[in-house]
């Protein structure tokens, strides 16, 4: 049986930091399409913390508009955030997957 997800919010966050780190080393390793996928990581990861903190059932969603839907329900504040979900959430196929069309990001884009 694989192992289970943390329901900690505290253990997301730590992991949403690392993730973040590593956009931050991989941008300036000029691999932007890394960068983005870390940096996806990052926002999912501290949504679903957050999410967690308020008794938010934890759910397989890659999504970070879901996400960002969800949380508003909980802190209204955080829809200052949709365009960066929005922009973000595409970035984590970007480089785990091999696309057919040139699916390249910048730095200036990350």
């Amino acid at each position: 049986m694989p192992p289970k997800n943390s329901l900690y919010p505290k253990d997301w966050f730590r992991i949403a930091e690392k993730d973040l780190k590593r956009a931050e080393h991989l941008l300036a390793m000029d691999d932007p399409e890394g960068a983005g996928y870390h940096l996806q990581q990052a926002v999912e990861k501290y949504l679903k913390g957050f999410l967690l903190s308020k008794g938010w059932r934890l759910k397989r969603v890659h999504d970070l508009e879901v996400l960002l839907n969800d949380a508003l329900k909980y802190e209204r504040t955080l829809e200052q955030y949709r365009t960066l979900c929005q922009k973000v959430s595409g970035y984590y196929v970007i480089d785990r997957y091999p696309l057919t069309a040139a699916a390249t990001l910048t730095e200036k884009e990350v």
